[in-house]
């Protein structure tokens, strides 16, 4: 308990250091802001009424309600049979977090249906995380994706339990037309206003989680010179009235460009879409942009264009945002911007391993483990019978150990034992990352911030070379050894 980790703490895959970021960019949701889970339950009831009402869906679909605590993210979805999982770092399903509709599948099952628990490279899904070009996996990586998610697995749960016949890959498609179309169509913005009628100050502080510290921020960035740019796919009127109420009416003067409908990850790879201004009133100028200029807002746009107006290159800018594949991935592969990631669900799963419970359960888990390794050279019956019962104990301490942070799907960023694949793609595209901007404040502008060399398998002793027990904090190892 004396090495308790800090949910407001940043951390690092790549070394990074401040003193070398001139330049800070954003992306404006789950970045800057934050929204409560009203907001996804009025994005899966918009849904759910838009596969009624647009897709012919049986009316009946409207007793299923959003739960939030069913769905995390960075599952996978298998288009074709309707199934939703968790997937590790190596292509391995995590057995107990598959799901068809609101039901687990048996191992069983499984093991049958993929031949294993491996899920091939050609299924899984591109470069995005879509399912296109004869992938049949969709990766679930943005924070609105919850109640997508949650949306499939109500309509499936409905068709399977009134033995309705359907296609899979219809459905799949039904329902993200609908959730982009809450979206794309305004349908979400125009269901706040409805909701708000005069006030709109209530409706900002039903739907969006006040964050003060965002301010704070942007102020101690420009306080010490530096250049800040957003870029968002979010329409400009949502994100006026969005940072006029969590920094205030001067929050433009706060930034050196401000681009919105930028359409990523396209804006990042395609090079014919110009740079469009956009009034105070939000109609769109034709005029040719020579210069992007501070106080306006552009609209589309492309990063080529953007680095060939503003001159800023290479590891002097940090990007921030939540999603891996759309916000960081192409600037740090292609770019050679830094990028932080935005992982909120990290602050509360810090603090679940810090409880004396769930360090209590980890610590007994690998004295189970370690047991395992160390005895399995006796193949007398009678130790193979506890060796049995220990890996019984363990298969059962896993599942509470998942239970910890979501019963269905466990932890963001483990399955069992490995990292899941969400955590490999974020420790490739992320130099950094932390649970909101406001971390931020507790570092100085010049820190450097250092990834944790931790041991690779091959520079740590194996359990039955471990001298003794106090060596490797498992208690009781050595006497129980000697014991059986």
């Amino acid at each position: 308990m004396s090495n308790l980790l800090n949910p407001d703490a940043i951390f690092s895959n790549n070394e990074t250091s401040l003193s070398d970021i001139e330049i800070y960019g954003f992306d404006y949701d789950y970045t800057l802001v934050f929204y409560s889970k009203h907001l996804h339950t009025l994005i899966f009831n918009a849904a759910r009424d838009l596969l009624i009402n647009e897709h012919r869906y049986p009316a009946e679909i409207r007793s299923y309600e959003y739960d939030p605590n069913f769905a995390i993210r960075g599952l996978h979805y298998d288009v074709h049979r309707a199934i939703l999982m968790k997937i590790d770092a190596f292509h391995y399903i995590q057995l107990g977090t598959v799901y068809r509709g609101l039901s687990v599948v048996p191992d069983e099952e499984v093991i049958e249906m993929y031949e294993g628990s491996h899920v091939p490279l050609e299924q899984m899904s591109d470069f995005y995380g879509k399912s296109s070009q004869g992938n049949t996996m969709k990766q679930f990586m943005d924070i609105f994706s919850l109640p997508e998610m949650t949306l499939l697995s109500c309509v499936n749960e409905y068709f399977l339990k009134n033995n309705l016949d359907y296609e899979p890959v219809h459905l799949y498609k039904d329902v993200k037309d609908s959730i982009r179309d809450v979206h794309t169509k305004g349908i979400m913005y125009r269901a706040i206003e409805a909701d708000i009628g005069e006030s709109r100050q209530r409706a900002f502080e039903k739907y969006i989680c006040y964050a003060e510290q965002t301010r704070a921020v942007l102020a101690k960035l420009a306080d010490h010179g530096k250049k800040m740019f957003l870029i968002t796919n979010s329409p400009s009127s949502f994100v006026d009235k969005g940072m006029r109420y969590i920094v205030g009416k001067d929050w433009r003067d706060l930034f050196d460009v401000v681009i919105v409908q930028a359409e990523k990850p396209n804006f990042f790879n395609d090079r014919r879409r110009p740079f469009r201004k956009v009034t105070e009133r939000g109609v769109l100028l034709w005029d040719k942009i020579h210069k992007l200029e501070k106080g306006q807002i552009y609209k589309q746009g492309n990063l080529y264009e953007f680095l060939k107006l503003t001159g800023w290159r290479g590891s002097r800018v940090l990007y921030f945002g939540d999603h891996i594949y759309s916000d960081l991935a192409d600037l740090t592969l292609k770019h050679g911007w830094r990028t932080g990631a935005i992982i909120p669900e990290l602050r509360s799963e810090i603090k679940i391993m810090n409880t004396e419970q769930y360090i209590q359960t980890m610590t007994w888990l690998q004295t189970l483990t370690g047991l395992l390794e160390q005895m399995q050279i006796h193949r007398d019956d009678t130790s193979q019978m506890i060796l049995q019962e220990w890996k019984k104990e363990r298969k059962e301490m896993r599942e509470m150990t998942k239970n910890f942070f979501n019963s269905q799907f466990g932890s963001l960023f483990r399955t069992d034992q490995n990292p899941t694949y969400f955590l490999r793609r974020l420790s490739r595209f992320a130099d950094i990352y932390m649970a909101s901007l406001s971390c931020l404040l507790s570092y100085d502008l010049s820190h450097t911030f250092y990834p944790r060399r931790t041991p690779l398998q091959h520079e740590l002793p194996a359990w039955s070379d471990r001298p003794t027990a106090g060596n490797f904090r498992i208690p009781f190892t050595q006497g129980v050894a000697q014991a059986k």
